[in-house]
């Protein structure tokens, strides 16, 4: 089709009467809709522009980076965020106690380190995929790029945008676990040539259980974008999510003699009628990318955000061997938070001599307030001043009504955070071989919060000055090989802006240092391979003086080694896979509390942990998915008193194409219906993995 066009629009244009028609006259042409797709590597990512602001390709980036395509998270029907995880070598998933995401980057565990579109994304909730093109993992600190916080890594969301091309797609899907779910991604071109302007709309929604007794998730969100040509060299992206996550808070189940408790996966601990989950969020995006010509360009996101988030628990505490029983506590959380961002970002590309330079300057200004309301659970009748109770194992379930109201040490704070950051980074091609890249950024950051109980006004005002440095070395086009130096810093107010009091207000941020050697081989051009070995510090850490428990001291507080292996891509064109290894090791280096001791394990940190997937398409029409996840113990607590056994799972999948625009899909995880324990928030809240489910995809374009 193509070249017939091609020969049709190069042949002399004739009249009806069969004479050549003057090329000079003026002509009206019937339009004509070519409907394609840009071809990429389904399981891989060339390029990025999270990890240096400007588009660099993967191969030149001196850091581990792994990306999951929004193709193979639908070729696994991925629908949480928390699944994509599993296939990122050196990040593991804590519980989040059922109502957050909680990746564990290189044995630091994290609530708040999650951007979208290189935009933070920091309240405490569970995201989904059905607007996303791809999501990023970018691992070991780097302050230079994010600002605070990413002590151990950062989640980067990249979403779908209009684009001027046509997109008519959706999927349904429907089986273990009454999921009952549905997708929609809609796009068409704007305006005279389908080329000036776009419309993009992707929609979610999800009624679903689970193998939990009592679980319910509900779940809906829609995301239009619109994007515009201003002239020949700015383009004004906007988008607008509105986004809602209704769920029960799960919590697991709690241990026994150093194991979590062997009872039926299914049976839940508590009362999940009393543990709603809700979290909102609507956001408006703005984009603006103007090129002033001589290498010279111009890009500022602003993005507006709120957040409504509430959870309500009652959970499972210790077990009683004695007598057969479980501790039984309740609490709930309010959270809003209303987020303000603005990056500017100004490019310029040069050459001195024989050397290349990428020069990114640029400032970033923020604000973000926090109400945060904490209740505790009382058992019993009105005014009851019962916080605890014990039920029995064989029916673990909160028999007597929850009364919810604020005891003296319940938080209810109001915080105002400011950052003002500016940022200068080189990326210098010293030759075809050398690469090296240097930055710097300085964050204005501040806090400042009222606790509301007291009448007491806390401030932190730290000036954060952080390096990053690499060098790459290309002995080959498609082969590098890089040493990498970084640092990150956590505020005292925590990832979630909500822990300063007394004791810290006036402490220094707690340090995280990154050193990292590493390779990245492009073995094809749609085959990518990784190798990373890295070392993470952790500084800082306060610490009760011994001689003055009045006072804090500042101590090096744990120390993370690995080493991490990935790939992705085709070995054959019918052939795909994705696959990581990661071996880790990770202490308590100071003794920080009487159950952190010196010596002591790193809480939800593998030895050894593995994932690989495949898929082979035996036909066109006709393909298979198998894959396996791997990983080994972990304590569940720094304590290291709970141990979670290691386990391997095999997943399956069965590929069908009816017709060009309809296609069929099973996806079976856990195929040997594998007992195991997924993840752990602490000794006492751990959760069961799924048995054997099965799910029926149903993926149409129109």
């Amino acid at each position: 089709m193509t070249l017939a066009l091609g020969l049709a629009l190069c042949a002399p244009a004739l009249a009806a009467d069969g004479d050549p028609v003057d090329d000079d006259a003026p002509q009206d042409l019937a339009g004509v809709t070519v409907v394609g797709q840009r071809y990429l590597p389904d399981y891989t990512a060339r390029k990025t522009r999270t990890a240096t602001r400007t588009d660099t390709r993967l191969l030149d980036v001196p850091q581990a980076v792994t990306v999951v395509t929004d193709k193979l998270a639908a070729d696994q029907a991925m629908t949480s965020l928390a699944d994509t995880l599993r296939y990122m070598p050196g990040i593991g998933v804590a519980q989040g106690e059922g109502n957050r995401d909680t990746p564990v980057f290189r044995g630091t565990s994290s609530t708040g380190d999650f951007f979208v579109d290189g935009i933070r994304d920091d309240v405490q909730y569970i995201r989904d995929l059905y607007n996303l093109e791809r999501v990023e993992a970018l691992k070991g600190p780097n302050a230079m790029i994010f600002g605070r916080g990413g002590s151990g890594g950062v989640i980067n969301r990249v979403t779908r945008q209009a684009d001027g091309q046509s997109h008519r797609s959706g999927t349904l899907q429907f089986g273990s676990g009454d999921r009952r779910r549905a997708t929609l991604d809609y796009g068409t071109g704007l305006g005279s040539g389908n080329a000036d302007a776009g419309f993009r709309i992707n929609a979610v929604y999800e009624d679903s259980g689970s193998f939990r007794d009592g679980y319910e998730l509900e779940r809906h969100g829609l995301n239009p974008t619109f994007g515009i040509d201003l002239g020949a060299h700015t383009r004004l992206q906007l988008s607008y999510e509105h986004f809602h996550d209704a769920r029960v808070a799960d919590r697991g189940v709690p241990s026994l003699g150093g194991r979590p408790l062997d009872v039926d996966p299914s049976r839940f601990f508590g009362n999940p009628e009393l543990s709603p989950v809700q979290a909102t969020v609507d956001a408006f995006d703005a984009v603006l990318d103007h090129d002033f010509g001589d290498s010279l360009s111009l890009r500022n996101h602003l993005r507006w955000a709120d957040y409504d988030k509430f959870y309500q628990n009652v959970f499972p505490g210790a077990v009683d061997a004695a007598t057969d029983s479980v501790a039984l506590a309740a609490y709930n959380n309010a959270t809003t938070r209303r987020n303000l961002f603005n990056q500017t970002d100004l490019v310029w590309k040069l050459a001195t001599g024989g050397v290349r330079h990428t020069v990114l300057a640029g400032a970033e200004f923020g604000r973000q307030v926090t109400d945060n309301l904490r209740m505790t659970g009382y058992f019993g009748a009105p005014g009851s001043t019962v916080t605890g109770i014990s039920v029995p194992l064989s029916d673990p379930r909160s028999p007597l009504p929850v009364e919810f109201r604020r005891k003296a040490s319940d938080a209810d704070n109001h915080g105002v955070a400011e950052v003002a950051a500016v940022y200068l980074q080189d990326q210098i091609e010293l030759s075809p071989q050398w690469q090296l890249i240097a930055g710097l950024r300085y964050d204005d950051f501040r806090v400042d919060l009222r606790d509301h109980r007291s009448g007491e006004t806390f401030r932190s005002d730290d000036g954060l000055l952080s390096p990053r440095a690499g060098l790459v070395y290309k002995p080959l086009d498609r082969v590098s090989l890089y040493a990498s130096y970084s640092v990150a810093y956590q505020p005292r107010a925590g990832d979630q802006l909500a822990s300063l009091n007394v004791g810290n207000a006036a402490l220094d941020p707690e340090t995280f240092r990154n050193r990292e050697l590493g390779a990245k081989w492009d073995l094809r051009p749609d085959l990518q391979a990784s190798l990373a070995v890295y070392r993470l510090d952790r500084g800082n850490v306060a610490v009760a003086d011994p001689a003055d428990p009045t006072r804090s001291l500042l101590v090096d507080g744990q120390v993370a080694k690995g080493v991490e292996l990935g790939i992705a891509g085709r070995i054959t064109p019918a052939w795909q896979l994705m696959g990581g290894y990661a071996y880790q090791t990770g202490e308590i280096t100071s003794t920080q509390s009487a159950t952190a001791l010196a010596g002591n394990r790193l809480a939800q940190l593998p030895r050894h942990s593995a994932s690989l997937w495949n898929r082979y398409d035996f036909t066109p029409a006709f393909g298979v998915g198998l894959g396996i996840v791997h990983r080994g113990a972990i304590f569940a607590n720094v304590d290291n008193a709970v141990e979670l056994p290691a386990f391997t799972r095999f997943d399956a999948a069965v590929y069908w194409t009816l017709a060009p625009a309809l296609q069929l899909q099973l996806n079976i995880e856990n195929l040997t219906d594998r007992r195991y324990f997924a993840s752990a928030h602490s000794n006492n809240n751990i959760s069961p993995g799924a048995p054997r489910s099965a799910w029926i995809g149903v993926n149409y374009r129109f």
